[in-house]
């Protein structure tokens, strides 16, 4: 979700001001549950805990369009989503109020729209996705989607023009989008081949042509052409080189040329992508690689660097990217590594 959320970051403010990423965030199993940095050409030092911490294990992050709000999708409690003011520089701010119906379950992943104007939270139990209003604070709950994703809400994400919310669950088709307009219109028909196996992760492309899923058994990523009002398209063909275990988490870079799948083997695979065409060669491994298996991957906002979250120390890696080339040498591990196993990640 978090690279589909950068993504129309970039097309949202590209028409106003230069925006350059500065910060980067991470969910991670052990307390304080969420990790955030400085982030220029490397990891500057650490940001100070939230006065009030995640509650247990941080699933997912995401900043706001505007980039003024944080938000992480955790395990704990009751409420299971947390949000706070964010500034660069100084970092989190006091907690919002909880949503008065919090979900229902644990949250494991969250997203704002492009217009900053609604939040989305997938978690564990039925319904498996909630949204609300948002404006410095939650508003009421929207109704439930009529039609229900069928199990565990493990990604969700908006697309580029707001006009269209998806859900990566854990039970058959997988993956479950509805027209947006302040609330859940009628599901579209699923895609006429289903992933295989659980939704872990879903992204739409910048251009909002294109619509990925990385879930839990080969190919372990599926894309398809995706029409707002239609729906989905016939099914990309896969990369001839697939992830080596579970898809988790996916995204695609700002320009839309490249697609990243962070992936429970070696960390992630990236490939050029074309729309209309699909999978191009995959890059080359970095050099350096991440330790452990991959659990959420994005690109920052310029597309020229690229970080995973993984299950083995240092947690979180971060790269030099160059679309046509691929990884440079691994940026030096922050001063202050996350304490344990990363989950998911997202630039500011």
């Amino acid at each position: 979700m978090s690279g589909a959320l950068q993504s129309v970051l970039m097309n949202q403010r590209s028409t106003s001001v230069v925006v350059v990423s500065t910060d980067i965030a991470m969910a991670h199993q052990t307390t304080p549950f969420v990790s955030a940095y400085p982030f220029s050409a490397g990891f500057g030092t650490k940001y100070a805990n939230p006065a009030t911490l995640p509650g247990s294990t941080g699933e997912n992050i995401a900043f706001s369009p505007l980039g003024t709000t944080i938000a992480v999708a955790h395990q704990g409690g009751i409420n299971y989503v947390f949000v706070y003011p964010w500034t660069t520089g100084t970092g989190f701010g006091t907690k919002y109020a909880n949503p008065a119906t919090p979900p229902t379950g644990g949250a494991l992943d969250v997203a704002f729209s492009p217009s900053g104007n609604a939040i989305a939270v997938a978690h564990s139990t039925s319904p498996y996705v909630s949204a609300y209003p948002w404006s410095a604070g939650f508003g009421t709950k929207y109704a439930d989607p009529a039609t229900l994703p069928t199990g565990t809400g493990n990604g969700v994400a908006f697309s580029p023009s707001g006009t269209d919310i998806a859900v990566a669950h854990g039970t058959t088709p997988f993956i479950s989008v509805y027209p947006w307009s302040a609330g859940f219109g009628t599901k579209y028909a699923d895609p006429a081949t289903l992933p295989v196996g659980a939704g872990n992760g879903v992204a739409f492309s910048p251009s909002g042509a294109d619509i990925a899923v990385a879930h839990s058994t080969s190919p372990r990523v599926s894309v398809y052409p995706w029409t707002t009002g239609t729906g989905f398209g016939t099914k990309y063909a896969d990369p001839a080189t697939l992830p080596l275990s579970t898809g988790n988490g996916v995204a695609f870079s700002p320009s839309g040329t490249d697609i990243a799948v962070a992936h429970g083997s070696s960390g992630m695979f990236v490939y050029p992508w074309t729309t209309g065409t699909g999978f191009g060669t995959r890059y080359t491994n970095p050099v350096t690689m991440p330790g452990g298996g991959g659990n959420g991957v994005d690109f920052n906002r310029e597309g020229n660097a690229i970080a995973v979250a993984h299950t083995t120390s240092p947690f979180i890696s971060a790269y030099p990217w160059t679309t046509g080339t691929g990884f440079g040498t691994k940026y030096a591990d922050p001063a202050t590594l996350p304490p344990n196993i990363g989950e998911g990640l997202a630039f500011n």
